[in-house]
């Protein structure tokens, strides 16, 4: 089975990588220095630096190229999906969704957005605790691979799997996406509790009140909660609340120190999905009626309503309540 990965970013050059280990993996990007990086001396210094990358790997910036490709992992940042799906004919191939996050202009899930521009297209969704470095480098990663067809999942798992990289399937596609998408705002929120210097009990007990908010939004969109907390969910939480390798924890840091997010988010190459999500994420709460107060606290902090005295004040001020409510 010949993979094409679409993005070549980190996570998409990443996943180059782990495919190219098992067969043949074609990588699609729009950088023309990455493009020539990667086919020259088999690196991407712009995205993954340091890392040297399996010489099987061939990039291409043209989408012909991809035609006899027998799948697609679409790694293209979660706000950008749509517009790269519909520059090429729709294929009947599965689309892998590996971005996380909600697209901000009509608050779908990824799955959501690939099923109505490529309606012909079966639907898989790779999620999970994910640092793009540590799976090319060939780290021990797992994640949940995802599709409402099991059969679909189980083929796709048996071609992109390895023993370094291990793949638990499920049919919970709205779950495996939820966890992926809330993680990353509640990783901006844990950033703020480091930049702001108030400790690791603080950061454990935002973990703990965020997965509580994750588990009623993926609740009431019909997610299971197994899948909330497994890798997908819980499992991604926990990392990437706990590392400045995580671009949505580190922007939380420079909004903690009192930098304007604004002003971090346009001095970045890379993309923090978590700061698109958090307004989105916020109003289909409301809209839902799921409180999410930290989730608005970030949307705030992202939108500039509110400084983080402010909203540490709102939550902190927050009447208490059964921990289980």
């Amino acid at each position: 089975m010949k993979l094409g990965i679409l993005g070549g970013g980190a996570w998409g050059t990443a996943l180059a990588q782990t495919a190219a280990k098992g067969g043949q993996a074609l990588l699609w990007a729009i950088e023309d220095d990455v493009i020539t990086a990667v086919n020259r001396i088999h690196q991407n210094p712009i995205y993954l630096p340091g890392v040297e990358l399996d010489p099987e790997i061939r990039a291409t910036g043209n989408f012909s190229d991809l035609a006899d490709c027998d799948a697609w992992l679409v790694a293209t940042p979660a706000q950008h999906m749509r517009a790269v799906l519909e520059r090429m004919p729709c294929p009947e191939m599965p689309l892998v969704l590996c971005a996380k996050g909600i697209e901000e202009s009509s608050g779908a899930l990824l799955h959501e957005v690939a099923k109505d521009v490529c309606p012909s297209s079966p639907v898989a969704v790779l999620s999970g605790p994910t640092f793009a470095d540590e799976v090319a480098k060939g780290f021990p990663t797992a994640v949940t691979l995802a599709a409402e067809d099991l059969k679909l999942a189980e083929r796709l798992r048996k071609r992109i799997a390895r023993p370094e990289f291990r793949i638990y399937v499920s049919d919970d596609v709205t779950g495996a996406e939820i966890g992926g998408a809330v993680k990353n705002v509640l990783a901006i929120a844990c950033g703020v509790v480091e930049g702001k210097g108030l400790g690791q009990n603080a950061r454990a007990a935002l973990i703990a009140r965020g997965f509580a908010e994750m588990s009623r939004f993926g609740l009431a969109c019909g997610a299971k909660k197994e899948t909330l907390a497994g890798l997908s969910g819980l499992g991604d939480l926990v990392l990437t609340c706990s590392s400045t390798s995580s671009r949505n924890y580190s922007l939380g840091v420079g909004i903690g120190q009192g930098r304007p997010a604004h002003e971090l988010l346009s001095n970045r190459r890379t993309v923090a999905e978590g700061a698109f999500t958090a307004p989105v994420l916020a109003r289909i709460s409301r809209e839902r009626g799921v409180d999410m107060p930290i989730v608005n606290a970030v949307d705030a902090l992202i939108a500039g309503r509110a400084d983080v005295d402010k909203v540490l004040d709102e939550l902190l001020s927050r009447p208490p309540r059964a921990e289980g409510a």
